[in-house]
Formats: structure tokens, C-alpha cells, sequence
């Protein structure tokens, strides 16, 4: 029988109490932002130290870049890239370790190292077997909406709804319990620019399935077609908190970061307004 308190709730008993921040650990070589930056073992345990101390309350670690353009990898060469960071990070962090992954074997393998959360930007559909692994472990998943191919004419909410349908069935025969399901629009995946906001800005209808929300648009191309195209990922900084506080105010949960220090700030503000439980006994 499973235990009546949610494996979700276990690990981030703050959830739908304030706005959570995740931080971003890649160790790959060709990440849009900050590829190549965090691979080595005591780079990595340095960023994941002072990402957790400037507030993360969970830490996603990928193997694979899937910026637009990406060469996909072997699962055998996704796991060599993030196995010895969890195995070295997770019994020494005091947050738990998310896997950014869609390969079944590499969310099996990151499990076993440590890792608590699978994050697949697939859906659980790429690889479906992947929600058997997740139920198995007792472990959350973070549905990410994506599609191979951009159709600007696509109504997107009506997508998204559509493809979380086929995600949540998937869930369900594997066994994965809804209130272990965090869903996510997937910004920089699947849609024109005009898509992307839209879903940004139609995030309550999203809320209104009955899931806690993640949203990361940390430095993401679609700010710097606002604010200036030729800006690097890494100068996105002000763009990236003003669609993450709109997100949070609009519903998000949980938001993926490159800069946690300014997010978690920023998030507090916002949650001081529209959250006014979060502020007890502060």
C-alpha cells in the first residue's frame, strides 16, 4: 500500500505555500548557456553548494543539452555525465536532486545514484517506460509539454491540454499517483514565440487541471527576441526574473533558474502579495 502522504509533499513541504526556485546544474559540454561551465566534479559540487545557499529548494542535474539544435547523446554517455555528480551531491545536500532526463535507463540509474524527481521534457512519452521507473522508485515526475514540430496555427492551451491527457494516462498505468505530478508548459520547446507567451500568459487555465506548476525560462531565446535578439543567455538575467515573477503571479509553482539569489528575492515579493500565508512567522 502506498504511503498516504505524497512522495512530492515529502520532499518539498513547502510547495503551494510559497514560490519554489530550482536551480540548474548542467554537466554538459554544449548547454545553451552555461555548457562545459560545471562537467568537472568539483565545479560542480562548488555550483551546487552555492546554488543551494542562495536558496534552491531542489537542484536539477542534466546530461543532455536540449537547446534548440541539439545533438542528441547515448543514455551511456548521459549517465557518465551526471552519475558521479549525484552519487557525490545527494547525500550531501540538505535539498533533493531532480534528473532532467527522457531515457528510461538514465532515470533508472540516476534513482538508484540518489536523484528523487524525474524531470522529463518529453512527457513520459518519448520514452514511456520512463513512468514505470519513476513509479517504481516512489518518485515525483515533472511532465514537460513538447512537440517535434512548430504549428503556429495550434490553438496552444488546447494542445497542452491534449498531450497532458495522453502524459496523465501514461502516469496513471504506471501507477504514478497525480498528486506526484508537477506539470510544465515547457517554454523554448515546441512553439512559435507568439505560442510562448501565450502559454505564459493563459498559466491559470493550465492551474486549473489540479497540478502544481513549473516554469523555466531562464535565459531563454524567447526574452531575447523581446528585449534584443543578440543578447548572450547569460545577460538575460532581467528579462528571466520579470517572466518568472509573471508566471509565479499567474500560478507557477516552482520556477528553473540559472540565478537563484535574485529569483528567490524576487518570488518572496511576490508571494508576500499574493500568497500572504507564506509570510508567517517570518
Amino acid at each position: 500500500m502506498r504511503n498516504a502522504v505524497s512522495a512530492l509533499a515529502a520532499l518539498l513541504p513547502d510547495l503551494g505555500r510559497r514560490t519554489l526556485v530550482m536551480g540548474i546544474l548542467n554537466v554538459t559540454p554544449d548547454s545553451f548557456s552555461d555548457g562545459g561551465r560545471f562537467q568537472d566534479l568539483d565545479a560542480a559540487q562548488d555550483q551546487a553548494a552555492r546554488l543551494v545557499e542562495e536558496g534552491a529548494a531542489l537542484l536539477d542535474i542534466g546530461g543532455e543539452s536540449t537547446r534548440p539544435g541539439h545533438v542528441p547523446v547515448p543514455a551511456e554517455e548521459e549517465q557518465a555525465r551526471v552519475l558521479p555528480a549525484i552519487r557525490l551531491l545527494s547525500p550531501a545536500l540538505p535539498v533533493p536532486i531532480s534528473i532532467d532526463t527522457y531515457k528510461a535507463s538514465t532515470a533508472e540509474m540516476a534513482l538508484r545514484a540518489g536523484a528523487r524527481i524525474v524531470n522529463d521534457v518529453w512527457g513520459l512519452q518519448r520514452e514511456p517506460e520512463i513512468a514505470r521507473v519513476a513509479a517504481h522508485h516512489g518518485a515525483p515526475v515533472v511532465v514537460m509539454h513538447n512537440r517535434e514540430t512548430i504549428d503556429p496555427s495550434l490553438d496552444i492551451m488546447d494542445e497542452m491540454r491534449a498531450f497532458f491527457e495522453r502524459s496523465l494516462t501514461i502516469a496513471l498505468q504506471a501507477g504514478i499517483p497525480d498528486r506526484d505530478i508537477v506539470l510544465d508548459p515547457g517554454i523554448g520547446f515546441g512553439k512559435s514565440w507568439e505560442q510562448h507567451l501565450e502559454a505564459l500568459r493563459r498559466l491559470p487555465e493550465l492551474k486549473a487541471l489540479g497540478f502544481p506548476l513549473l516554469v523555466g525560462v531562464s535565459r531563454k531565446s524567447v526574452l531575447g527576441r523581446i528585449h534584443n535578439a543578440a543578447t548572450a543567455p547569460a545577460d538575460r538575467l532581467f528579462g528571466s526574473i520579470a517572466a518568472h515573477v509573471t508566471a509565479a503571479s499567474l500560478g507557477a509553482d516552482i520556477v528553473r533558474v540559472h540565478d537563484v539569489r535574485p529569483h528567490v528575492e524576487a518570488c518572496q515579493v511576490v508571494d508576500a502579495i499574493t500568497r500572504p500565508a507564506s509570510r508567517a512567522g517570518a
